[in-house]
């Protein structure tokens, strides 16, 4: 199955959508009425669609077993059809279109089975996903901001050069994924009033997000934080939090890193781990939704930037 560790559990919702046609009006008109002589075929196609969408891990090999929290399976009676949709709801770190879809399929082999002895022209058709959301892509924005980004490596060892910066390019290399460039791209100690001032430097330069990597865990040369800390004007916690939350699923270690986000002026910044899996996962944990951020802030419009 892929690999959907790295994901961020969120609320997902897929509706699907089945057509199953009949030869007859008679055929309509014995479902509604309950005259069909294998039973009753809504109720009973309705709860095999229920354990269907339950059990799609195991039909569907690359399906992953999720936690189902909500299906709905409703029918719509026309004059020669029945159309069926399947809603599916969980929160979980992948989609459920499959299982709405499985559980469609389901519903109309099961009409299927109970009505062919009583028409022979039955046939399904229209199997298909009629609306999904959820997931990084519900919380992306529709297109990239024009964003100016930088990003500054806090290392003794990586700027003496007797180590090679491996969190830096991770960050560049994620960000890219999700269509941002970053414009500036440092190596520097790990000192405090070193990294304020280059901090301030990208600030007025407009920057608008400033994303550090190393120097914030509790060793003593670890001083990311307290550089960082005096500059911010709204700290925002929740974002740390998230980032510290994913991490913690992962590393029990997670809970000592002293990750830092706020905002100083107009410009985001974001201290982040210095080790490679930190600032990946980091990055993981809460973009690209972070960027919401700037739509938030005094009215940022993305396409004039």
């Amino acid at each position: 199955m892929v690999d959907i560790t790295h994901k961020v559990s969120s609320q997902r919702t897929a509706v699907a959508q089945a057509i199953v046609k009949v030869g007859t009006a008679a055929t309509i008109e014995a479902i509604v009425n309950k005259k069909v002589p294998k039973g009753d075929v809504l109720g009973v196609s309705r709860t095999a669609g229920l354990f269907a969408v339950k059990r799609t891990s195991d039909m569907i090999p690359d399906c992953h077993p999720i936690p189902v929290e909500y299906t709905a399976v409703d029918f719509e009676c026309l004059e020669d059809s029945v159309k069926i949709q399947v809603t599916v709801k969980t929160i979980y770190k992948t989609g459920v279109e499959v299982e709405a879809m499985h559980g469609a399929s389901v519903v109309a082999l099961t009409m299927y089975d109970m009505l062919k002895p009583i028409d022979k022209n039955v046939e399904i058709s229209s199997i298909r996903l009629l609306h999904k959301e959820g997931g990084k892509s519900g919380y992306s924005l529709k297109e990239n901001p024009n964003l100016k980004l930088a990003v500054i490596v806090c290392s003794d060892s990586v700027s003496a050069g007797l180590k090679e910066d491996k969190a830096g390019k991770v960050i560049i290399a994620k960000l890219e994924k999700l269509g941002l460039s970053v414009n500036d791209y440092i190596i520097i100690p790990d000192d405090i009033e070193l990294i304020r001032a280059n901090v301030n430097q990208f600030c007025d330069l407009g920057t608008d997000l400033v994303l550090l990597t190393g120097g914030t865990g509790l060793s003593k040369k670890d001083v990311t934080p307290e550089a960082v800390l005096p500059l911010i004007d709204r700290r925002i916690l929740g974002v740390e939090e998230a980032i510290r939350a994913y991490g913690q699923e992962r590393t029990p270690f997670a809970m000592l890193s002293r990750s830092v986000v706020g905002f100083k002026g107009t410009t985001l910044l974001m201290a982040l781990p210095g080790s490679v899996n930190g600032a990946a996962e980091s990055i993981d944990a809460v973009f690209p939704s972070v960027l919401h951020l700037f739509q938030l802030l005094n009215g940022f419009d993305h396409g004039k930037k």
